[in-house]
């Protein structure tokens, strides 16, 4: 059940995606993005005091409403305020924080867990950050024109099932959004799964039968959180040193890290019983190189995708990542790991 906790979070958050592509593209963004924070603060901190699975699973959903509101939009406006280059290196700066945020998560919820005996307090400090983030947006953020830093706005008005004919003709789109669904697919699972399969593993090993599994997420994050601060910039970085003599480098760095990540996180997931440094040492770098995905993938949708139909396309390009990837992996991981752990036994 509690691989289902994610799963009803990222669906809610990958259905509305649409909704507010659709609102991104026609109406103030810095309005939708300040409900959407809100949203986001306001039900995290009132499901914590939920004492009913039920309840809880539900209030779940209505944050990852919440969090589509600012994921399809936010990447809009940055392309509207830089473009070329300072756009990569913004767009960099601003996806570093899914793994950094992921990792100070871990980081925080098991230290505040620790020190109130509570987990559910993990769930009542971090919506204080909300709460100054909708004040900046509010007052601080600005809305540029669409289009503004190409030098031409960009107000065509056009339909919904348009925008989505015409993106479903942009190959470049597809294909990318088509990647991005595997490293969804990968994350999604290794975040929810990847502390408790650790755990597991050492205490299979000799003298580490009462290891911990709030030090096992307080490591696991830290590593999160630097392969983030390291991976995410290392692609953009790479993109743009080898642009000039590599003009197609985008799709190639992405796909080289989904390569090189999917065998060094197999072994990893082999050595959690026998060796925990070599464990922990390859989660770190397969998560690098899953990283190295993150903010090309938005800078190529940004530079394929017309500005008028931009929050449109993020919220298109969650709904399959999301839909296919992280979306259920999960729950399915869940799922299967339970037939595998009696028919290993039994052999």
């Amino acid at each position: 059940m509690g691989g289902l906790l994610q799963t009803v979070f990222v669906i809610s958050y990958m259905l509305f995606a649409p909704l507010f592509g659709y609102l991104g593209d026609r109406y103030n963004r810095r309005l939708i993005m300040a409900f959407g924070v809100f949203l986001w603060c306001l039900t995290t901190l009132i499901g914590s005091f939920m004492k009913d699975f039920g309840w809880f699973l539900a209030f779940r959903t209505l944050v990852g409403i919440g969090e589509a509101s600012y994921s399809t939009i936010a990447p809009t406006i940055i392309s509207d305020l830089f473009v070329q280059d300072i756009r990569s290196k913004m767009l960099a700066l601003f996806y570093f924080a899914i793994p950094v945020g992921s990792g100070l998560g871990y980081i925080i919820g098991s230290e505040t867990a620790a020190a109130t005996s509570q987990w559910q307090w993990g769930l009542r400090v971090t919506p204080i950050l909300g709460v100054v983030a909708v004040l900046l947006i509010l007052f601080v953020m600005v809305d540029p024109e669409r289009g503004a830093s190409e030098g031409r706005s960009h107000h065509t008005s056009s339909s919904w099932k348009g925008d989505i004919y015409i993106l479903c003709k942009n190959k470049s789109f597809i294909l990318s959004s088509l990647g991005f669904t595997c490293v969804a697919f990968v994350a999604g699972a290794l975040a929810w799964w990847g502390p408790h399969f650790i755990h597991l593993g050492l205490k299979m090993q000799p003298g580490n039968e009462n290891v911990n599994l709030a030090d096992v997420s307080y490591k696991f994050g830290a590593i999160t959180m630097v392969s983030g601060l390291i991976g995410v910039p290392l692609g953009s970085f790479l993109a743009q040193r080898l642009k000039t003599t590599m003009p197609r480098v985008d799709p190639i760095i992405c796909a080289a890290g989904l390569i090189i990540s999917a065998p060094i996180l197999f072994v990893a997931s082999l050595l959690a019983s026998s060796n925990s440094t070599a464990c922990y040492t390859l989660i770190f770098i397969g998560e690098v190189a899953l990283n190295l995905n993150w903010s090309i993938v938005a800078d190529i949708l940004l530079y394929v995708v017309a500005p008028n139909r931009r929050s449109t396309a993020e919220a298109f390009q969650i709904l399959i990542s999301h839909a296919l990837g992280d979306a259920g992996s999960p729950y399915l991981v869940g799922v299967v790991s339970v037939p595998l752990k009696y028919l290993i036994k039994s052999l």
